[in-house]
């Protein structure tokens, strides 16, 4: 697959720190799901979030758009603590929007009734919700299926309805919860151009992505953490990432490559 990422965010945008998490610890049960991590993502720059199944990754999701409250340490968007406020604050005040990884639409409504049902909440003027869902609609070519139910859409429509559905409010951190899981290839050469093009629209936005596609999801990050018995083992370049000797023992193996 050729690579559609031209350009890294690397080090010029590192003094603008986008979403903060400061020694974060969570349990569940009596079990450690999160022990003490710590990491930046900075403003504009794409993330993947790696690691094997039940590591965390859906948690820190979870942390962040306020669905869960750590038991120790402290979340920061934009510098300003966020750990204790609810969920509908973070999204309107801090424009945090997610794209689940199940779910996210109304079977039994159109692709076009969807978006219409987030409008109504995040855009006040009829005219603007409007012109935005035709925006939406044109952008990921879903001219075709508008007033098809969502019930009856393929994968790689369904995840393009629950991104456009994302986007109606203009977030500035987008959360993606495995978009590649369960796309053919071409669906999933698609999406990655999609995600790609929204940093290039908005240098401002940043995204966040967690999937096991370990090689799709590499090919466009600007940098990528992994996770590993609830700690963060790296953070880095996709390039030095796949030559950390600890990712390589806990996650990637000897043999992983980007391409």
């Amino acid at each position: 697959m050729a690579i559609i990422k031209k350009f890294y965010i690397t080090k010029f945008k590192e003094e603008r720190p986008k979403i903060e998490l400061k020694n974060i610890s969570l349990s569940f049960n009596k079990r450690q799901i999160l022990d003490n991590i710590s990491f930046t993502i900075r403003e504009g720059e794409i993330c993947g979030l790696l690691g094997p199944n039940g590591v965390g990754k859906s948690t820190i999701f979870n942390l962040i758009v306020g669905l869960l409250k750590p038991d120790y340490g402290e979340i920061l968007i934009d510098k300003k603590k966020v750990t204790g406020l609810p969920i509908y604050h973070r999204a309107t005040n801090f424009k945090v929007s997610i794209v689940p990884q199940y779910g996210g639409l109304f079977l039994d409504l159109t692709c076009y009734q969807n978006l219409m049902a987030i409008a109504d909440l995040v855009i006040k003027m009829k005219s603007e919700r409007i012109f935005k869902i035709e925006k939406m609609i044109s952008k990921f070519e879903l001219d075709t299926v508008k007033n098809i139910k969502a019930k009856h859409l393929s994968g790689g429509q369904k995840k393009r309805v629950n991104l456009a559905m994302a986007l109606l409010s203009d977030p500035k951190i987008v959360l993606m919860d495995e978009p590649f899981a369960g796309l053919d290839l071409m669906a999933i050469r698609n999406l990655q151009e999609t995600i790609v093009n929204l940093q290039t629209e908005d240098n401002s936005r940043c995204c966040i992505i967690s999937d096991h596609a370990a090689k799709d999801l590499l090919s466009i990050s600007d940098r990528g953490i992994i996770l590993a018995n609830q700690k963060v083992i790296a953070h880095e370049t996709p390039k030095d990432l796949i030559n950390n000797e600890e990712a390589k023992r806990l996650y990637f193996g000897d043999s992983f490559k980007i391409n």
